[in-house]
């Protein structure tokens, strides 16, 4: 198990995440996903390295003209990691 922080919130890493970063529009629209990002049932260090490489295409995404994207984790109990609208 691995623990990192990421804004402020503190994750615990099994190895078992599934990382989505996904992209909508308007205030009622809903999400898609655009990227997603799978551990395999491996350990906690390529769980790290799928949350890293999900951060780097999250944090490419530029949004603007009511465009917003989130970064998922359905395996926690806050699914919600990251969260950015325009």
């Amino acid at each position: 198990m691995i623990e990192v922080t990421l804004d402020g919130k503190r994750i615990a890493l099994m190895g078992h995440e599934k990382f989505l970063v996904q992209v909508g529009k308007g205030d009622k629209g809903s999400y898609k996903t655009r990227y997603r990002f799978d551990t395999g049932g491996g350990n906690a260090e390529g769980a790290f390295k799928c949350l890293k490489e999900a951060l780097f295409y999250y944090r490419g995404i530029n949004v603007g003209n009511g465009y917003k994207k989130r970064l998922v984790c359905y395996e926690f109990s806050k699914p919600v990691l990251a969260r950015m609208f325009s």
